[in-house]
């Protein structure tokens, strides 16, 4: 999370999701405002990762830009330009109606 406050990831929010899924037991969604603020914050994210010495287990997306998803195992991040996040609202697929179990880490990208 610091790594994406860092590189001033919009709207983060965690979504517990092991009672729902065998997938991860998190699921982490950020927006960024393009597809090289995407592209950077995946590469920031993928380094800290194997630098603690657990790389990530895979990731799509980063030649199209628009949607970054990386797999560290127990958490699954993913990583929208702010229309597609919208488009596909995977905080509705993956919340009850009042969003209860979501928890926003940072609104507007600032600690």
């Amino acid at each position: 999370m610091t790594s994406l406050d860092d590189d001033k990831a919009q709207d983060i929010v965690s979504i517990p999701i092991e009672s729902k899924s065998s997938i991860a037991d998190h699921m982490v969604i950020a927006s960024g405002t393009s597809s090289r603020q995407l592209a950077s914050m995946a590469d920031h994210i993928e380094r800290r990762l194997k630098e603690i010495g657990s790389p990530p287990m895979g990731s799509e997306g980063a030649n199209g830009g628009d949607w970054i998803l990386i797999d560290t195992g127990d958490v699954i991040v993913h990583l929208f330009r702010p229309e597609v996040r919208e488009f596909y609202q995977l905080e509705k697929m993956w919340t009850s109606h009042d969003h209860e179990e979501m928890v926003t880490i940072s609104a507007s990208g600032q600690s």
